[in-house]
């Protein structure tokens, strides 16, 4: 169960952080409250999967879902660019996720 909550924590992580963007420096009420209201589940989550994971995987594995969550939504949302190097960059970054995972 607690790479399940540690999974939802990391999305959440997106959530957040894609909410941050829609905030507008947190100058509109809607998405500030999503924001906010998703980094304090996240970090819940987060704990939560503190007690059976190690903090280094777990830490790691959390980032690197927000990471690579982030980057994708800013492709697809955002028309940030889409190269081959963020795309290596990305795959490495999950490649780790599944090793960190795989050693635990």
């Amino acid at each position: 169960m607690a790479w399940v909550f540690l999974v939802l924590a990391g999305l959440l992580e997106i959530a957040w952080a894609v909410g941050l963007k829609f905030s507008d420096g947190f100058s509109r009420l809607g998405p500030s409250v999503v924001s906010i209201a998703g980094v304090v589940a996240s970090l819940g989550l987060l704990a939560l999967g503190l007690r059976a994971i190690p903090l280094g995987t777990a830490y790691a594995v959390w980032t690197g879902i927000g990471i690579v969550g982030t980057a994708i939504v800013g492709m697809a949302l955002y028309s940030e660019p889409v190269t081959a190097t963020r795309l290596v960059a990305i795959g490495c970054i999950l490649a780790g996720i599944v090793a960190l995972k795989l050693g635990s």
